[in-house]
């Protein structure tokens, strides 16, 4: 899409010098800053203010080696990421009201953040030759984070060099030294960063983020004009790696929390390379880029819950700044309503925009359009993406009301992948009946040989049946089989073979599920099955945020519960008809805060045990 299409000896041609490119107005061009609605303004120097005389000590060796010891993440991100966020705050408080009050401190974090050895994560240290542990300085790497520092301290620069100049001429010069040691070059010169996709393997969220940041200190900073040219060309042969392989159905099988730093990271780069070029490089009338930013709003399932298939949690603040801007760039007015309700129930207008400040100054820049939409969240009544085999439908398009069902087929290696072949959710009135938990906070062993070992990641904490003790299994050629989906005013039903979903000591010759939602009545489960006569119990699982109780004769309430305190699960009747099951409730104590958060202090499985289950069989649910 990108390579073919604008070769280096083209980009020499229409990309705009380093010099002559203004994509936006720097903190002296007054009359911009101040179009900005004033109730913004205020939330934004008001954020600033608050870190006024804030020390920032350094980030010690033993903190960074937390990953390394304990696999424990968040210590050193707990401190690390606060950094780049106080900085943007500050940034963008000085832009509006440049008076010069938070210039010394916008030197000092700069300046802090230039004395720190690495400016990625522990947890992505392990790409360098000597492994994890601290960073090797000889030997400089590119994560997500090292790449979004270039691109805030590139912006930084941009919008106050000349003040950063009249503090010292060192720190400018500081700045873009260390942007040119630890991304500029690496990236050009250095070996490939997996990220980028060249040595043939599927890339994910990395990609278009990582190149993103790549693209904004290049474009700002690279003195060398062929370097410059040479380092875009290389970032478009990347970016055709992360596009050409995509879903054509722009499913984003990462989640929709994914969404955001994969179609809309792709969407920050072609912003970036249609302004640097003067409109010249415009590929968003291309099918794909205009698919992959519907899915966003696809993924909608009330307020702030989202279809949460993957390492994605199912309550999700979008960014409505950066929605809108998508939808309008690609003509989605759908898109559009969503990010302008989405803006109204998060207080944008209040509260300011909370992006980085690579997505910060576009949306400053253009809030005002998206708070005079008066529009709404589509809650598309149907929803098929046949490549990543998704279906979600609603009993009214446009309305939360009544019940939602969303199921997924697809594969078990799929990016931040959950062993979820067939897996479903139920949400009713908007609420949550039957549930994709989700994942916990990420810790070394999330991302290591020992995944599966984790709860959330195993099918028999989805909504998936085990046949004598044998769950699904990881990889590409565990998968749904003789998939088909029908969507019509009557009955919205996906029909798939979950058999090679699970290893042959499973004893499966097939599995037959059908997931249907019949419009104005009920959401209905059938599982058939043609089993090995050796097999001697099946126990279904289902996951819910309610409180149950039996009701007698298979049938179970499904209370509605306090799970935080904005928010309720929902309520219906659960009935298991067609076999003899034993029935068990286990209490889930959930003890990780990002489950929590979501869910409250505990969860629900209910067990369905089929004992001497005959070797073809039927089990129907029916959620009423």
């Amino acid at each position: 899409m990108l390579a073919e299409k604008f070769p280096q000896e083209e980009l020499s041609r229409i990309l705009i010098s380093r010099e002559e490119w203004h994509p936006f107005p720097r903190a002296t061009e007054r009359d911009d800053w101040i179009q900005i609605p004033s109730s913004i303004r205020k939330a934004h120097v008001k954020a600033g203010e608050a870190l006024l005389g804030k020390k920032w000590p350094m980030l010690p060796a033993t903190l960074f080696l937390g990953y390394a010891r304990r696999g424990n993440r968040s210590e050193y991100e707990a401190e690390h990421q606060p950094r780049r966020t106080a900085l943007a705050d500050l940034v963008t408080a000085e832009c509006i009201e440049f008076q010069g009050r938070f210039l010394d401190a916008i030197a000092d974090l700069a300046w802090a953040i230039c004395e720190e050895t690495y400016w990625g994560l522990p947890a992505h240290v392990g790409v360098q030759r000597s492994g994890v542990g601290l960073p090797d300085v000889e030997e400089p790497t590119v994560d997500l984070f090292a790449g979004e520092t270039a691109g805030l301290l590139a912006w930084t620069l941009y919008l106050l060099k000349p003040q950063m100049e009249e503090i010292s001429p060192l720190i400018p010069k500081r700045i873009a030294l260390e942007i040119d040691k630890r991304i500029l070059t690496p990236c050009l010169e250095g070996e490939d960063q997996r990220w980028m996709g060249f040595d043939g393997h599927r890339v994910n969220n990395w990609n278009p983020w990582c190149n993103s940041n790549w693209l904004t200190a290049n474009l700002l900073l690279e003195p060398n004009a062929e370097r410059r040219v040479a380092a875009v060309s290389r970032s478009l042969q990347s970016l055709d790696c992360f596009i050409d392989p995509y879903p054509k159905d722009g499913g984003c099988d990462e989640g929709p929390s994914y969404w955001g730093r994969a179609g809309a990271a792709l969407f920050d780069c072609l912003e970036l390379l249609h302004s640097a070029s003067g409109g010249l490089i415009d590929v968003f009338a291309e099918p794909l880029v205009g698919e992959m930013g519907r899915f966003i709003h696809r993924a909608h399932i009330s307020e702030e819950y989202v279809l949460n298939f993957a390492d994605a949690p199912a309550v999700l603040k979008i960014s409505p700044t950066l929605a809108f801007r998508f939808g309008k760039r690609i003509g989605d007015a759908k898109m559009q309503g969503m990010a302008a309700e989405a803006a109204r129930r998060q207080r944008t207008a209040e509260t300011g925009v909370q992006e980085a400040l690579g997505r910060r100054l576009p949306a400053l820049f253009s809030v005002s359009e998206l708070l005079e939409d008066p529009g709404e969240a589509p809650l598309s009544r149907d929803v098929w993406l046949p490549e990543i085999q998704v279906m979600a439908s609603r009993e009214i398009g446009g309305s939360s009301e009544g019940f939602y069902l969303a199921v997924k087929g697809g594969h078990n290696a799929e990016s931040h992948n959950h062993n979820d072949v067939g897996h479903f959710v139920v949400y009713r009135d908007g609420q949550p009946v039957l549930i994709d938990v989700g994942v916990e906070t990420y810790r070394a062993k999330t991302f290591s040989k020992t995944r599966y070992e984790i709860w959330t990641m195993q099918s028999q904490y989805h909504n998936l049946p085990t046949v004598d003790g044998v769950q699904q299994q990881e990889g590409v050629q565990f998968a749904a089989q003789d998939v088909a989906c029908r969507q019509d005013d009557q009955v919205a039903e996906i029909t798939l073979d979950l058999a090679a979903a699970y290893p042959p000591e499973g004893g499966i010759a097939s599995w037959t599920r059908c997931v249907g939602l019949k419009r104005g009545q009920a959401v209905e489960v059938t599982d058939s099955w043609k089993l090995s006569p050796s097999v001697k119990e099946i126990t279904f699982s289902l996951m819910t945020p309610c409180q149950v109780k039996e009701a007698g004769e298979g049938s179970f309430d499904l209370g509605s519960r306090k799970l935080v305190p904005d928010r309720s699960s929902g309520q219906a009747v659960l009935r298991v008809e067609g076999q003899p099951v034993e029935i068990a409730l286990e209490e889930l104590p959930l003890e990780d805060p990002k489950l929590q958060r979501i869910w409250g202090p505990n969860l629900t499985r209910i067990l369905l045990r089929c004992v001497s289950p005959p070797n073809e069989g039927q089990l129907r649910i029916q959620v009423l």
